[in-house]
């Protein structure tokens, strides 16, 4: 279900010789710009990885912000941030309910669909498809784009850092970020096997940070400093998986809730089969990743 962010334009392959880290932070970015420009026609057309890459970028947009906000947040970003979040409201309404028709379409999960959600599933995806195209076709949208494009090139930002003296070197500050996000997410999830919905559900969003970050750095430090990145990128990537199919088999499961046939009294289960089992095999997963990242450290 979830594939590595695709990657859409050559600023990435820019040297890292001389990068400082607002020339790095501007090449993260933009190289999100250009993956929702790429995938808009595809999602409006209702293509489902479409979505899905276009809300990774938004993701490793909000990401790379996150990373180098003491360089990168002003006013500006402040305003464009709420309205980013307003285009991820339709945009993760609509996959979701792609990755739950996935889940309905399996052929373990397909009678149990057919029988406690019927035709909803069908319904709610068009209706959330719809509401996304509007979204992704609207003025608002497309100036959306514009400025955040605007603001990378030439925001406020640029010339307060322009202006700093002995700023640090792009090296010296991923090092010292990365392990910051390293020893965050280690302490949020020492207790992941009795975590809470929300809490797990935050653990997701930092893992998901840290692991793009990984990801965009190793393409634009210096040679010697890749090494660093990616002893920890696997098992990054590891918690994020098991933690994201663990929310989406719970969201898959709670559609049941509610539905007409379970109000109704319909025999059979009101959980998919196999699901005990299956989150357990998850929630295990994400342990052993979070062991495994916890023992890596950013050296």
């Amino acid at each position: 279900m979830r594939g590595r962010p695709t990657r859409t334009s050559g600023l990435h392959k820019t040297s890292a010789a001389g990068l400082d880290c607002a020339t790095a932070f501007q090449t993260i970015a933009l190289d999100c710009i250009a993956s929702i420009k790429a995938h808009h026609s595809s999602a409006c057309a209702g293509d489902a990885e479409a979505v899905h890459q276009i809300r990774v970028a938004i993701t490793r947009l909000r990401a790379a912000v996150a990373f180098f906000a003491p360089i990168v947040v002003d006013a500006e970003w402040l305003r464009l941030k709420k309205e980013i979040a307003w285009l991820n409201g339709p945009l993760g309404a609509a996959r979701d309910s792609d990755v739950v028709m996935e889940y309905a379409r399996r052929k373990r999960y397909r009678a149990w669909a057919d029988r406690m959600v019927g035709e909803q599933l069908d319904q709610h995806q068009t209706r959330d498809h719809r509401h996304l195209v509007r979204s992704l076709r609207s003025a608002r949208t497309q100036r959306l784009v514009a400025a955040i494009a605007r603001w990378i090139r030439q925001g406020a930002w640029l010339e307060r850092y322009r202006r700093r003296k002995n700023a640090e070197t792009l090296q010296s500050y991923c090092m010292r970020e990365l392990n910051r996000w390293h020893e965050r997410l280690v302490r949020k999830g020492r207790q992941l096997k009795t975590l809470g919905a929300s809490r797990r559900h935050r653990l997701r969003i930092k893992v998901k940070r840290f692991r793009y970050m990984l990801e965009a750095l190793t393409e634009i430090v210096a040679p010697d400093g890749r090494g660093e990145l990616h002893h920890l990128h696997k098992p990054a990537k590891r918690l994020q998986r098991a933690l994201g199919d663990l929310r989406d088999l719970k969201r898959f499961a709670g559609l049941a809730n509610g539905s007409p046939q379970a109000e109704n009294g319909k025999r059979g289960r009101k959980l998919p089969p196999g699901y005990r089992p299956r989150k357990a095999k998850l929630l295990g997963a994400a342990i052993t990743a979070h062991r495994d990242l916890e023992h890596i450290g950013v050296r």
